[in-house]
């Protein structure tokens, strides 16, 4: 009998993968998505030293404030602009998207489209 890992192992072993590929500089940070049953969390992180820059999720206050759901697509793409502008503010304009393992479609995508139409470059 066959057995399957689980979800999760699959997905940090894919993560992992990612990761090998690249890290964030202090020139162009990664931009980090991790997506739970309840929440989502994004993180723009300078690999070099180690630091988190900006960070975002739908437990915020502020955030939580304005949305009906916080699991949903409209919840993602809403947590993109409010990381974007945050990253804007602080003087990042281009990172390198970090999808965490996940696919690249729903609310992934959609934090993604948000970040980049409210002025993130990747």
């Amino acid at each position: 009998m066959v057995s399957k890992e689980s979800r999760k192992k699959v997905r940090v072993k894919k993560h992992m993968r990612i990761r090998n590929r690249f890290s964030g500089t202090a020139q162009r940070p990664r931009l980090a998505v991790f997506r739970s049953n309840n929440h989502m969390y994004a993180q723009i992180i300078d690999d070099t030293v180690g630091n988190t820059l900006v960070s975002a999720s739908t437990l915020e206050k502020s955030v939580k404030s304005e949305l009906k759901k916080t699991n949903n697509v409209e919840a993602a793409a809403y947590l993109g602009t409010v990381i974007a502008k945050r990253a804007l503010e602080k003087g990042i304009e281009e990172v390198v998207f970090d999808r965490g393992g996940f696919i690249y479609h729903g609310k992934v995508a959609a934090l993604a489209e948000a970040a980049r139409e409210a002025g993130l470059k990747f």
